[in-house]
């Protein structure tokens, strides 16, 4: 049991903001992509398969991640007493754990077409990298857009076998959502990533938060604005965009304090609120 409890930790299974962030994307992708008058058979099963490849592949990613991290996480007060950083996980199982949840969304990944398989298996350089950028980079958030909302791309070849501009509006889009998202989360560990050396944006832009996050989710709009547009989508969908976007710009600006590690963690989660009413927003318009 106590192994088990480890386990769960390791993978963050008690926190999942990490996997439904890398969720709703694949149903947004989905979605956008899929003919609601064949049988829904096909769409929920696709659902399932993308919501297990992101349990699977966020779980792999935690592991990667604390074991490249294991040094630093434990000079920082929130993860020090990560499995790993702690010593009650070692590198060897954690490896272990990792190939056996890797082979796992491989075995999801199988029932998808082979262009899609190949996509997603092209994807793997930038997934388990990732950790490193935040020493060489201010921008380890870009990389974690990038990585994070390929999903879009795959619920979309999922069902269509091609990529279009469609799918690159809004996955160019979503980027923008990671960085904010992302940018509001590292101000939770901002001083002892100073303190040891580590960059973000969340460093890069201190003084200039709120700036850099009104762009980003602007940024995000247009996108997903020209995307509707490229869906030829009716006026619901523009009139219901106003909903995820007054949370944003109000609601999550608002609540956002960078001197105050639970307002970031509190906004940083709310961001799952936008996920799911963005899927519904695809759903509602894409069936009206």
């Amino acid at each position: 049991m106590y192994q088990l409890n480890l386990f769960i930790e390791l993978i963050r299974l008690k926190k999942p903001i990490g996997f439904m962030l890398l969720f709703w994307p694949c149903t947004w992708g989905l979605t956008l992509a899929y003919d609601f008058s064949t049988n829904l058979i096909n769409y929920f099963f696709c659902l399932i398969l993308f919501f297990l490849g992101s349990v699977f592949m966020r779980s792999a990613g935690c592991i990667v991640n604390d074991i490249l991290d294991k040094e630093f996480d434990a000079k920082v007060f929130r993860t020090k007493n990560r499995p790993i950083a702690s010593g009650n996980v070692s590198v060897k199982l954690g490896i272990f754990y990792s190939l056996v949840l890797c082979f796992l969304a491989f075995l999801v990944l199988l029932n998808f077409n082979l262009f899609t398989i190949i996509l997603a298996l092209g994807s793997m350089p930038l997934a388990f990298t990732y950790p490193l950028m935040k020493r060489f980079t201010y921008w380890p958030q870009l990389f974690l857009g990038i990585t994070f909302n390929y999903g879009l791309i795959l619920g979309w070849t999922a069902i269509k076998g091609e990529i279009s501009l469609v799918p690159i509006l809004f996955y160019l889009g979503a980027i923008f959502w990671t960085l904010g998202y992302d940018t509001i989360y590292g101000y939770q560990d901002i001083k002892d990533d100073e303190i040891i050396g580590l960059k973000s944006t969340s460093i890069k832009f201190k003084g200039k938060a709120k700036k850099f996050l009104f762009i980003c989710y602007t940024l995000l709009l247009i996108l997903f604005l020209l995307g509707g547009y490229s869906m030829q989508f009716n006026f619901t969908y523009y009139l219901l965009l106003l909903i995820p976007f007054v949370h944003l710009l109000m609601y999550q600006m608002k609540i956002f304090n960078l001197n105050d590690p639970l307002s970031c963690l509190r906004a940083f989660k709310s961001n799952n609120y936008f996920g799911l009413i963005i899927f519904l927003i695809i759903l509602i318009t894409k069936n009206s």
